[in-house]
């Protein structure tokens, strides 16, 4: 506005100078032309309106003659039109999305690599493609938010912002491990495709197809990729995979939407208030978002969570309706596809916990839809104590091998973690024909934490102990055998941890962990202090001895995708390195040879040159930590140290040894996805990547110094990457999304180490989540001066950094509601901090949308460069504020 106010004066001036050109039209036309291109190079467009009020009535007044004004009022017109419609990016308030450097956009709009799903039968692997991002076209569909999941009405299934929600693939290509040829798969035009899932046998494959109006069931030959829809009824898939397949794979059980069901139900005018009520008894309930709020929203919850299930012959698409229509949260055929496992919720609903802890009847239907069994009927769980669970059955599965046991786990300590009993849990059985009484298999001193079956029928029963976060695997030769003990370590040990076993799909749904001979195959990430090597393991379950068949090594990073032959010496593998992008390959181990299956480019080429370092150090209180440092393409320490910015997520430990534990590599290729803070490398900032933020204290004490701890982390990062001569100590950014939102707040309140914060999707008042928090499982009331002392939002006079809050206008996550930062800050604002909110429509916890990512990058770049890599030094350096 100032440089409008100087041309003005200029312009005045000029008109009194009387030279015949400047009182000319041609004159006063080109002086504003001038002017008016001089404020748009300047970016400054939005300011040309005042500028224009002011001028052209002069410019009016002074032209002769009536189609000489006209024309420059329609100037006027045209000027003032683009004036009001033209967008400055970086205006606050001002509506539009920003783009990020061009070089950003094109990392993010390049194709992603494609998930890899390995067939069961080992023969063909199928590469899933998906478009790097959708557009908030796709996320602006309508969407109803019932009992914690998120339904698209027009297609009946779940909304792309769900959390749950599946991927959304543009092309299938079956890719032959033998030799490596390709043949790509017959789809519909205009694919969008989500759930996939092989036939146990391997021969057939079945899709999704989402359509404007409805979802479409495709099936599809393993050898020719031929596919085509088999089904004219729309799939239910509001509560998600809408099939499953059944025995050896001729059939497929799916959930269809009823064909009697008529208009959806409409709001109408409220009969009355929403009522809730508790009549007495503890309820602890955490925090959860999308919840029924209405006898309205029961009613649309009903609509559009109902399905009838049918077989679908595989070969003809032919359907057979199994039973009557009801909401089933799950429904699974057995082994030998003669009866169903069925989860049916009931009514009355909760307002307050999502469908999957609403009372439910888990029954055993035959195949004409008749109940075999009632298993259990389970209540409302909104009593269960934190850390707790259900009093009573759950956990209900199938056992792969027989062709219809019922297996689930029953608390014996009321579902109460603080109850003093020997054991917490036994796993009961039931056969067909589902009439003798349920057997105990096992009982478990600990908590039950789940069984798999090894093809033989050996049976893997692990149980959890909450309070030392243990873990226990017992080895079950056979029904009625006494267990063996063959893990019994820390959940927190990363070098410990032995990986986990491969597994073998099954008919119906179900998996076994695949065994050769008397062995098993274990396949881990490998921690180690040097960083990680991802390993494959012959476990021998007779001796309980391992062997080591294949670890990474070298400068490189290659994980296990799956063991392709039956004594695991020829495996599928993923492989990267710092410079090569990730690609699969068949290792023979036996010839220790390799061969590329996949060759795909590099997708971020504008990366090549960065440097990465992994490193250690300590905290003040002895505490080892790490972090990975990475450079900018071409930067020497001979340019000096970079503006930095610190990305990091903080973790509690009970164990301060298994704290500093390295669980990442620096050897790996740089993939970025996303509103990636990894971006900032292409601007010339550095960044301390992932740094280990441990929150340390047996039991359930973390918490009680986590703003102690906390600090100390944040400082030992920047003093390490400082004296690497990598990080200006002066402009250095911290930032975190979720839970390190809520981090980067109380660093920013509680120290002075950095110059700004990036703060996304946190929660700032734990006040608002009083039942528990993260592996918070304490409550407000047991300890509210933790919860107070955690929450930035009670030291918003404290935050003297510019702090950049982003969140997603429809967060689905427990605890971030989009009112945390919200009234976050109103906090800061009111106690004059200098604050920037930005909300993303439809967006979730997660942003997916282009325009939602490009725009949080954009901001993220615009805010650190302002308060951190332009700004001026500060006078007195960190540590001496310390």
């Amino acid at each position: 506005m100032f440089l409008n106010v100087l041309w003005f004066w200029a312009y005045l001036g000029w008109r009194r100078s009387q030279h015949p050109f400047v009182t000319s039209l041609a004159g006063t036309l080109a002086c504003y032309v001038v002017m008016a291109w001089t404020v748009v190079y300047i970016r400054e467009l939005r300011h040309m309106l005042p500028f224009t009020i002011l001028v052209l009535p002069l410019a009016v007044a002074e032209l002769e003659g009536v189609v000489m004004r006209r024309i420059v009022l329609a100037l006027a017109v045209i000027v003032g039109s683009v004036t009001l419609g033209a967008q400055a990016p970086t205006a606050p308030g001002q509506s539009g999305y920003l783009l990020p450097p061009k070089e950003i956009v094109d990392i993010l709009d390049a194709a992603p690599p494609p998930i890899v799903e390995l067939s069961p039968a080992r023969a063909v692997v199928v590469l899933l493609e998906r478009a790097s991002m959708p557009t908030i076209a796709e996320l602006s569909q309508p969407m109803h938010r019932l009992a914690g999941v998120r339904i698209n009405p027009k297609t009946n299934g779940q909304h792309r912002s769900g959390a749950s929600v599946y991927p959304r693939y543009r092309s299938l290509t079956m890719k032959v491990v033998a030799d490596g040829s390709e043949r790509k798969v017959t789809l519909p035009p205009s694919p969008v495709l989500a759930w996939i899932g092989f036939s146990p046998d391997g021969k057939r494959f079945a899709f999704t197809q989402h359509r404007d109006n409805g979802i479409e069931l495709w099936i599809g030959d393993s050898t020719t990729g031929q596919a085509k829809s088999v089904t004219t009824a729309p799939l239910n898939a509001a509560l998600g995979t809408p099939c499953e397949w059944v025995g050896d794979g001729g059939s497929l059980l799916c959930e269809f939407v009823p064909a009697s069901r008529g208009a959806a139900p409409s709001a109408g005018v409220p009969t009355g208030p929403n009522i809730q009520e508790h009549r007495g008894g503890i309820a602890p309930v955490r925090t959860y978002q999308d919840l029924l709020a209405s006898a309205h929203d029961e009613a649309l919850f009903d609509y559009y969570g109902t399905s009838q299930l049918a077989f679908v012959d595989a070969a003809s698409g032919q359907r057979t309706a199994v039973g009557t229509p009801a909401v089933f949260a799950t429904a699974a055929p057995s082994p030998d596809g003669q009866f169903i496992l069925v989860r049916r919720v009931r009514r009355p609903y909760s307002w307050l916990v999502p469908y999957n802890n609403f009372p439910a009847s888990v029954e055993v239907w035959d195949r004409n839809g008749a109940q075999a069994k009632l298993v259990a009927q389970l209540p409302v769980a909104d009593t269960v104590p934190n850390g707790g669970v259900l009093p009573g059955p759950r956990s209900f599965q199938w056992q792969p091998l027989a062709p219809a046991t019922v297996v689930w786990a029953e608390a014996l300590d009321n579902g109460d973690p603080k109850a003093k009993v020997p054991h917490r849990d036994r796993v009961m059985t039931m056969s067909a024909p589902f009439t003798a009484a349920p057997s105990e298999m096992a009982r478990t001193e600990y908590r039950y934490g789940g069984v798999s079956w090894t093809d033989s029928g050996v049976a893997l029963l692990t149980e959890n102990d909450r309070t030392r976060r243990w873990t226990r695997t017992w080895v079950v030769d056979k029904p009625g055998a006494t267990p063996r003990k063959l893990w019994d370590r820390s959940q927190e040990d990363s070098y410990g941890n032995p990986g986990a076993p491969q597994r073998r799909e099954r008919a119906s749904g179900v998996s076994t962990i695949r065994q050769s001979g008397n062995s098993i195959f274990l396949a881990g990430v490998g921690a180690a202090p040097e960083g990680a090597r991802p390993f494959i393991d012959r476990l021998d379950l007779t001796t309980l001895k391992t062997e080591r068949m294949f670890q990474t090594t070298g400068r490189s990073y290659e994980t296990v995708l799956g063991v392709l032959s039956p004594d695991g010496s020829t495996i599928l593998t993923r492989y990267e390195s710092r410079t090569d992008p990730p690609n699969v390959y068949v290792r023979d181990l036996k010839a220790g040879t390799r061969r590329a299956l996949t060759s795909y480019a590099d997708p971020a080429p504008q990366l090549k040159g960065i440097q990465k370092q992994l490193v250690t150090y300590k905290r003040n209180d002895g505490v080892e930590l790490s972090a990975t440092i990475i450079t900018p393409p071409g930067w020497t320490p001979a340019q000096g140290p970079l503006p930095t910015l610190l990305w990091a997520y903080p973790r509690e430990f009970t164990d301060p040894a298994n704290a500093g534990q390295v669980t990442g590599s620096a050897d790996r290729y740089t993939s970025i996805g996303g509103a990636s803070h990894l971006l900032f490398l292409t601007q010339g900032y550095a960044i301390i990547d992932d740094p280990t933020m441990p929150i340390v204290g047996p039991g359930e004490t973390a918490n009680d110094t986590y703003i102690q701890q906390l600090v100390a982390s944040a400082q030992a990062a920047v003093d390490r990457a400082v004296s690497l001569g990598v990080t200006d100590r002066n402009r250095v950014v911290t930032g975190g999304h979720s839970y390190g939102g809520f981090m980067t707040a109380n660093l920013l309140a509680h120290s002075d180490i950095f110059r700004a914060g990036l703060a996304r999707s946190g929660a700032y008042n734990r006040t608002l989540t009083p039942f528990g928090f993260q592996n918070e499982q304490r409550t407000f009331w047991e300890v509210p001066q933790i919860y107070s002392a955690m929450s930035p939002f009670n030291f918003a006079h404290k935050v003297n950094e510019p702090i950049l809050l982003i969140h997603g206008e429809a967060d689905d996550n427990s605890g971030t509601f989009p009112i945390q930062s919200e009234r976050f800050y109103m906090a800061l604002k009111g106690h004059g901090a200098t604050v920037r909110y930005v909300t993303l429509p439809f967006e979730a916890h997660g942003y997916a949308a282009r325009e939602s990512i490009l725009h949080t990058v954009a901001e993220m770049l615009n805010w650190a460069n302002e308060f951190a890599k332009n700004a001026k030094p500060r006078t007195t350096t960190t540590s001496q504020q310390q």
